[in-house]
């Protein structure tokens, strides 16, 4: 069996434990595709799961792949599989809490697939599988965001919510970001109608909004003050170093009815990555990254990632 490069690490810590390593090259089985893939991008929820925070998830056999983002070719087809050939470029993710793309191949069943979208090359697209979709399931299914409403972006500058701004601004929406100082001038550009130094600019001189979508995971009842009437609110950035706080204050704000802060765990399948695909396509949604790393660079892009001030996403180009 032929070997393939990899990500790997061999115990949770920090970004130093990561490492390219070697590892047998999958099989496709009869209902999976092999895709080759050209990159992949870091998310947050892989620091996490790299650093130990969520071991209870993850458990303690090693060694231990990441990444979580697909984009790349077809390399084979398994038996049962129809509509999809070798050499179509394609993008997605791995399934739900399973890590391993940061690898020259992967396996994966075609609902973690669509068609990559044209006019882009695919290690620019590997920035947007995971952030864009949990953005539209946050803005349009979630929220149900419409035109005219006001919906505050925390956490503007980063992946999600770099894709969240330009989606909110697509749908017609009156967006506000709150991001570093040095980012205020780019989430701007990406579509943002006002944008604040979340440093200096306190909830207290914020809102009403009709919607808040919040990257940061902390103050959720103070933001959540902010909503209006019949308003909505979404956090998808759990507080792991506070996990208990994080889930007391959803829990809490389900008596606050229409008001109540939302929160999902991403599962994105073949539909929703096609959905991103065609806001792509019609401009809605470009990919914002920061850096692009060769694999064998992949604690420095978790390390850089950790430092904070990333503008959009960092890459892994595999190929």
């Amino acid at each position: 069996m032929s070997e393939m490069r990899a990500a790997r690490f061999d115990r949770y810590g920090p970004p130093e434990v990561l490492y390219e390593g070697t590892l047998p090259k999958p099989v496709a089985g009869p209902d999976e595709v092999l895709v080759r893939v050209h990159a992949t991008s870091v998310n947050g929820g892989e620091l996490s799961a790299r650093a130990g925070k969520v071991k209870l998830v993850t458990g303690r056999r090693f060694p231990k792949g990441t990444g979580i983002d697909i984009a790349g070719e077809i390399a084979g087809v398994g038996s049962s599989v129809r509509h999809l050939e070798v050499g179509e470029r394609v993008w997605g993710a791995m399934p739900h809490l399973r890590f391993g793309a940061a690898a020259e191949y992967v396996a994966v069943r075609p609902r973690q697939l669509s068609y990559a979208p044209e006019g882009i090359d695919l290690v620019r697209a590997a920035a947007l599988p995971g952030v864009g979709t949990t953005a539209i399931t946050a803005l349009r299914d979630k929220i149900g965001l419409m035109s005219g409403e006001r919906l505050l972006v925390r956490g503007a500058a980063g992946g999600v919510g770099s894709v969240a701004v330009q989606l909110g601004h697509a749908l017609g929406a009156h967006v506000t970001a709150l991001a570093g100082a040095k980012a205020l001038d780019f989430v701007r550009e990406l579509g943002a109608d006002e944008a604040h130094d979340y440093r200096t600019t306190g909830p207290a001189a914020l809102g009403p909004f009709d919607a808040v979508l919040d990257m940061v995971g902390t103050e959720l009842g103070v933001y959540r003050g902010l909503l209006s009437s019949g308003g909505r609110m979404v956090s998808i950035a759990f507080d792991a170093d506070r996990p208990l706080c994080w889930v007391g204050s959803v829990l809490a704000s389900a008596v606050h009815g229409s008001r109540r802060v939302r929160a999902f765990s991403g599962n994105p399948t073949h539909e929703l990555f096609a959905d991103l695909a065609a806001y792509v396509e019609k401009g809605a949604i470009r990919p914002v990254v920061d850096t692009v790393h060769p694999l064998s660079g992949i604690g420095e892009a978790h390390r850089a990632m950790e430092a904070g001030g990333v503008r959009g996403k960092h890459v892994i180009q595999v190929k």
